[in-house]
């Protein structure tokens, strides 16, 4: 029997090692979870150096949002490593470093509510699916298998709003891609390490760079993109068709079943 290898996403503990418990007991499917992107990264790259990749990766829309103060849901920033820099870890960041660094993993996203705007961000990134949360198991396990025979999977209700965001993305790609072209050789290189997530430290270490150089030349990379912040940064990037750098490390998975 070909076995599926999943690997469960989500800074919500108990969906995740509920959601993977029930995926564990198909005859067919191996599964782990993780409860962070960078957790997630470090798993899938121990993984593929063993020679065992994961097949599918199930992403949390949600992952590393919080509600932010009077304006509406922004992304979490955490210590990457250690190294005293911060990480972005949305999902979608995620789906973009993953597809970028093991393109034979499909990735889905689960969503607790219909966001075309966020679902067209993922299609962008990589994502293969788009399903609700409260799908039932089934559901899923269809489109876990249907992604794996190169299947797109959308809620159809999702379909034309969708299609409507990826119309007008195209349109404002030719903007960005003019604003990454103004950016030195070494401001793309640290500009792609901010897609991946790497905090100051991880940047600097990757690149030979001292943090202050780094941090010098993240704040030009802002002001040539005209954005204030590192999602912003990232999102631009998305948009203009920069991908993450690949990311390496171990593992931080919990197995189940």
């Amino acid at each position: 029997m070909v076995r599926i290898r999943v690997l469960v996403v989500d800074d919500h503990r108990i969906f995740a090692e509920s959601l993977a418990a029930a995926l564990a007991a198909e005859p067919d499917v191996d599964v782990a979870a993780a409860g962070s992107g960078p957790a997630a990264l470090r798993c899938l790259e121990r993984a593929a150096s063993e020679g065992r990749r994961y097949d599918v990766l199930l992403v949390d829309a949600d992952l590393g949002i919080v509600a932010g103060p009077g304006s509406g849901p922004v992304a979490r920033a955490v210590p990457d490593n250690g190294d005293g820099g911060f990480g972005l870890v949305d999902g979608i960041s995620l789906v973009a470093g993953v597809r970028s660094g093991q393109p034979s993993v499909r990735c889905v996203v689960l969503a607790e509510k219909d966001d075309p705007g966020r679902a067209a961000l993922a299609l962008q990134a990589g994502a293969s699916g788009w399903v609700a949360k409260d799908c039932s198991l089934q559901r899923l396990l269809a489109v876990i298998r249907g992604v794996l025979r190169d299947e797109t999977h959308l809620p159809p209700a999702l379909l034309t709003a969708v299609l409507r965001e990826l119309t007008a993305a195209r349109k404002h790609r030719t903007d960005s891609e003019r604003l990454v072209d103004s950016l030195t050789p070494r401001e793309l290189e640290v500009l792609r390490c901010m897609v991946a997530g790497l905090g100051r430290k991880a940047v600097a270490e990757r690149l030979f760079l001292s943090p202050h150089t780094v941090r010098t030349h993240m704040q030009n990379v802002l002001g040539k993109l005209g954005v204030h912040s590192t999602l912003a940064a990232v999102a631009l990037a998305r948009r203009a068709g920069v991908g993450p750098v690949d990311l390496g490390g171990g593992t931080d998975a919990v197995r189940v079943g």
